[in-house]
């Protein structure tokens, strides 16, 4: 009994010792496999630097005092004016093209979604461009439509369509994955309980893809509020009536450095809540529940 006592002693002072220096190995071998966090600092540091300083050079007097001034408030309004009726002509013409993506039978599949990715690789001044060559008075259909009475360019409907060329190509693909992702076995299931085409969307398609649609919707509504390239080419820069936030930014540059640190801050704070609540609540409901 007594050797066994002092074998089991011995063994326990022993493990506490060794114990400590397998901690001590592990630690420097976690703590050497984490140095490279440290490579992400050149490129967060990057990103925030430009981003933080926008609003280190806003005071908030200025950035009141700049608010009440009638370019700014013309320019707000025309971008949230615009853009939501973007936002809603695209899902309007936008959901047909995603349901036609999403089937994987559709002749010319491929073509169809390479097209709809083209603007949103494109410089948006090329689209500016397309648009003018195709709606402006020599354009291919300008003449058409100056013979009807209809004038687009440096108008804000030149506006909507350039928003609508560069940013419905967001929601379109948001829809076409929210559609992929739905089991073709319940819309079957729907066909012979003799629902219609409405009832099948309605009851089985728009339950089960909302948030891809309402993401989707919330990013292309962000990306027309921003768009610059093409609406300065096609639309013009005429306060109050072509004149959307981005381009009184570039306005301000040159003319009131204040009106364009103003517009800059806003433009952040409603680029960064969008992303805030596309990633935070809206693709929460995508994850699969664990």
């Amino acid at each position: 009994m007594i050797q066994k006592s002092s074998t089991l002693i011995s063994s326990n002072i022993e493990s506490n010792l060794v114990t400590p220096k397998s901690h001590l190995k592990n630690r420097q071998a976690g703590g050497s496999a984490e140095w490279w966090k440290l490579l992400t600092l050149p490129l967060l540091v990057f990103i925030t630097l430009p981003i933080l300083s926008i609003f280190l050079r806003t005071p908030i007097n200025d950035f009141l005092e700049t608010l009440n001034k009638t370019q700014v408030i013309q320019a707000v309004n025309l971008s949230l004016v615009t853009s939501s009726i973007t936002t809603s002509v695209t899902l309007l013409v936008g959901a047909p093209v995603a349901v036609l993506i999403s089937k994987k039978d559709t002749p010319l599949r491929h073509v169809i979604d390479t097209l709809m990715d083209l603007p949103t690789v494109l410089p948006p001044s090329v689209a500016g461009v397309a648009l003018l060559m195709a709606f402006g008075r020599r354009g291919l259909i300008g003449p058409l439509l100056e013979s009807l009475g209809i004038h687009i360019p440096f108008t804000m409907v030149a506006v909507i369509l350039a928003q609508l060329f560069i940013a419905s190509p967001l929601f379109v693909k948001a829809a076409a994955i929210g559609f992929s992702a739905i089991d073709p076995i319940l819309i079957q299931a729907a066909e012979l309980d003799g629902a219609n085409r409405w009832q099948i969307f309605r009851y089985v398609v728009l339950p089960l893809s909302w948030a891809s649609l309402l993401s989707g919707g919330v990013m292309t509504w962000a990306r027309s509020l921003g768009e610059f390239g093409a609406t300065i080419i096609f639309a013009g820069n005429f306060p109050g009536k072509t004149q959307t936030i981005p381009l009184a930014i570039y306005l301000g540059f040159e003319i009131d450095m204040k009106v364009a640190l103003t517009l800059a801050a806003i433009m952040v704070c409603i680029s960064f809540l969008t992303l805030a609540l596309v990633k935070g609540v809206l693709h929460k409901r995508l994850e699969p529940e664990n």
